[in-house]
């Protein structure tokens, strides 16, 4: 399942009821400081994580009079069925647990006092509300056969032990079961229903938040985080093994006691019977992980820093790991401030690698920000801006109007070439303007360009990507200054999922009228001629158009990844530039780079 919205009522800021879009793939959360961007985090960290994280009496909204505090999610992407009775499956439709969209809803409502209990769980679902049959989930099964069978509906019941079959059998035999949206209460579920509900629980995703500011102590979580968070994203990948083997163990126990009471039976059929086996308890598997410091300084001691750059290479290393099974359990990383402690450079390379990381099918990122640099980069459907109106928190998302508000209260701009220039071509980081500006300059020098870029004041602004916020601020002021644009972008097609994506934007880019343009490769790295390393460091490196070039270069050369194509790409000539993209087309050779270019310079 995946988080489609979030519901928060009279939970701090937030008085009135007030629904947060949540994006499938990054959403991101963004307005200045203290307008309520910290707060959606937290409840989904409550909601999520109730055992470990508490509310308390000052999460209440102090305007509102009431001491009930809401906090709910909607969730999509269902499974067809689900098993409660092996033989006879059932659904979450069929047993009316879906609200008026299709969707499940999860309200926990918290009384919030001097102390603060455990919440009351409801399902919020379009139920039938007829007499009599509005109910059915709350009772037990003799009480269903009785109803059934007043009804006379029992030769319809397949198994008449298998309540699921009993409801269904009910509601079937009523002309109009009066549907209404009701709060189905978790806690007056019968057996069998509780069962299904311990099916939604089992499918919920799994959830992670990284603080800008935690208390630094040893049982700091950001010193275990984002370790913890890997154990429970491996507990979850492994949960059907590890409920197989806690049944073997069960049974295997039960057998014992059982025989157990055989023999206390010959000798004391009394005491016998007043014994009963049984477990009081699951068993907690736990594992407590941590990474620990040089000579055994604990991560929390290290500083704020240290502790972030261990969290951003969390997130580069899992942005890279492949990906095979597709079972993989669902993970929400809920990332507040990146930029914290950061040096403006590894900033950027969270920003990349969570965007990489949230093309994934499983995982869903949120993040917050107020710094501009980072926001610019920001997918715009990802957007949720919030202002305060007065005392109270307002989230818009989605039209143009609401991207200009951000923008300004952030402070993205574009690029002060863009005011100067006679066209623009939109490159997705600095970097690339090297790799067109570069190429321009060797392939008019050989006469296979009339012109570079900046001798027909064309200019190359890096965006970040297209789609994002910078990008919209770009292309905004581009057309109001009535300048004609083009967009260049890595294919990525060693990455299937973001390949996809970029062939989307560049065919949307296209049918709006303007020049597109994906690389062949992969990326412009892997246009580097592999003997220019030969030459300097003696090295062979090899790598095929789909190959992750950077980063096989970087390694080879112990050269920063993203240094990679500022240090190598000026040292190409024209005939390498030429040789390493020629392709060929019908049986004729062409030259990629070199038609890019005379495409992009008929923009002026």
């Amino acid at each position: 399942m995946k988080l489609l919205k979030l519901i928060l009522e009279n939970f701090r800021g937030y008085e009135k009821e007030t629904i947060i879009p949540i994006d499938e793939s990054m959403t991101a959360i963004v307005g200045r400081n203290d307008v309520g961007k910290s707060t959606i985090l937290e409840a989904l960290e409550i909601f999520f994580n109730s055992d470990a994280v508490k509310m308390d009496s000052g999460d209440r909204n102090i305007n509102s009079g009431f001491n009930m505090v809401t906090i709910g999610c909607v969730f999509d992407e269902l499974p067809a069925e689900i098993i409660v009775d092996e033989e006879f499956p059932t659904s979450f439709a069929s047993e009316y647990l879906l609200n008026s969209d299709g969707n499940i809803e999860i309200r926990k409502q918290y009384k919030v006092q001097a102390t603060v209990g455990k919440p009351l769980i409801f399902i919020r679902a379009n139920h039938p509300g007829k007499d009599g049959i509005h109910n059915l989930h709350s009772l037990k099964i003799s009480d269903l056969k009785k109803i059934g069978k007043e009804l006379g509906v029992q030769s319809e019941v397949a198994d008449q032990r298998v309540s699921s079959l009993w409801r269904k059998a009910i509601w079937k035999s009523c002309d109009d079961l009066e549907l209404q949206i009701t709060d189905i209460d978790v806690t007056a579920l019968g057996k069998d229903s509780k069962a299904i509900y311990s099916k939604i629980d089992a499918l919920l995703p799994t959830f992670a938040l990284f603080k800008a500011d935690r208390e630094s102590v040893d049982a700091d979580p950001e010193a275990k985080n984002p370790m913890q968070a890997a154990v429970t994203q491996a507990k979850k990948a492994l949960q059907e093994e590890i409920d197989s083997l806690q049944d073997q163990i069960e049974k295997a126990v039960l057998d014992v006691a059982g025989r157990t009471l055989e023999k206390i039976r010959e000798m004391d059929p009394n005491l016998a019977s007043e014994l009963n086996p049984r477990f009081k308890d699951k068993p907690k598997w736990t594992f407590n992980f941590t990474l620990d410091g040089d000579e055994g300084i604990p991560i929390n001691k290290r500083g704020s820093g240290v502790r972030r750059l261990i969290l951003l290479n969390f997130f580069r290393a899992e942005a890279e790991k492949k990906r095979l099974d597709a079972k993989a359990p669902r993970v929400i990383y809920a990332i507040e401030e990146p930029e914290t402690s950061q040096h403006p450079n590894y900033q950027m390379m969270l920003i990349e690698s969570l965007l990489s990381l949230s093309l994934r099918e499983e995982c869903q990122i949120l993040l917050t920000t107020h710094v501009p640099a980072l926001a610019g980069m920001l997918p715009t459907e990802s957007i949720r801006f919030i202002e305060k109106i007065g005392h109270t928190p307002k989230i818009e998302s989605g039209n143009d109007d609401v991207l200009e508000k951000a923008a300004a209260s952030l402070g993205v701009l574009p690029e002060s070439e863009v005011a100067s220039a006679k066209a623009v071509l939109l490159v997705e980081g600095h970097s690339d303007t090297t790799f067109v500006h570069h190429s321009a300059e060797q392939l008019k020098s050989v006469g296979q360009l009339p012109h570079t870029l900046k001798e027909k004041g064309i200019a190359a602004i890096p965006i970040g990507g297209c789609g994002n916020l910078k990008h919209w601020v770009t292309k905004r002021l581009v057309d109001q200054l009535n300048i004609n644009w083009a967009v260049l972008m890595d294919s990525d097609i060693g990455d299937p999922m973001q390949h996809s994506r970029n062939v989307k934007k560049i065919e949307e880019i296209r049918t709006s009228g303007k020049l597109g343009f994906l690389t062949k490769k992969r990326e412009p790295e892997n246009y580097i001629d592999p003997q220019i390393i030969m030459d300097e460091y003696e090295i062979v490196v090899e790598y095929s158009e789909e190959d992750d070039a950077k980063k096989i270069i970087a390694t080879a050369t112990t050269t920063r990844k993203d240094d990679v194509l500022e240090k190598f790409w000026p040292k190409m000539t024209a005939e390498m530039i030429l040789s390493q993209s020629k392709y060929i087309d019908d049986g004729a050779g062409r030259y990629e780079i070199q038609e890019i270019l005379s495409d992009v310079l008929s923009l002026c």
